[in-house]
């Protein structure tokens, strides 16, 4: 597998977006309770609220988006992941910690290779997860599965 980029393709940033039929909940999810910084914001902007999360910093993107009356957004699936890979163990105890200060509980995994590897997943309020993983992807060795139960 290679880890070089294509030099045809000389992307400075990476967004990407899904919408919300929650947005106030969902901006508060995001940004108060999880933390993300906010780079950009907008209401009735042609009809859209949005906002804009960094991952981290600002090259990597998360667009929430909210539009119509009322908002109609796909069901959620178990597979629509936000995976956010942290420096080990401890900073997914942290994260996941502040998220459960905030009233969020972790979720039941589909995927049992999430907590074989020591990741917890909570739900934002539309019901789209978001895993937190305790090792760098790229950077980390893939922590060895682990009977979980």
């Amino acid at each position: 597998m290679t880890h070089t980029w294509p030099e045809h393709l000389a992307v400075g940033a990476v967004r990407f977006a899904r919408p919300t039929a929650a947005y106030d909940a969902v901006l508060a999810f995001y940004r108060d309770d999880l933390g993300l910084p906010v780079l950009a914001q907008w209401r009735d902007h042609s009809a859209y609220d949005g906002v804009v999360f960094g991952l981290p910093g600002a090259p990597v993107h998360m667009e929430i988006t909210q539009h119509g009356d009322p908002p109609r957004i796909p069901e959620p699936n178990p597979e629509n992941q936000l995976v956010l890979y942290l420096r080990g163990p401890e900073a997914v105890a942290a994260a996941g910690r502040r998220l459960r200060e905030r009233g969020h509980e972790p979720v039941e995994a589909a995927n049992a290779y999430w907590p074989q590897r020591g990741a917890v997943l909570f739900e934002d309020p539309d019901g789209w997860l978001v895993v937190l993983a305790p090792w760098v992807f790229g950077e980390d060795p893939v922590p060895r599965p682990v009977a979980v139960g």
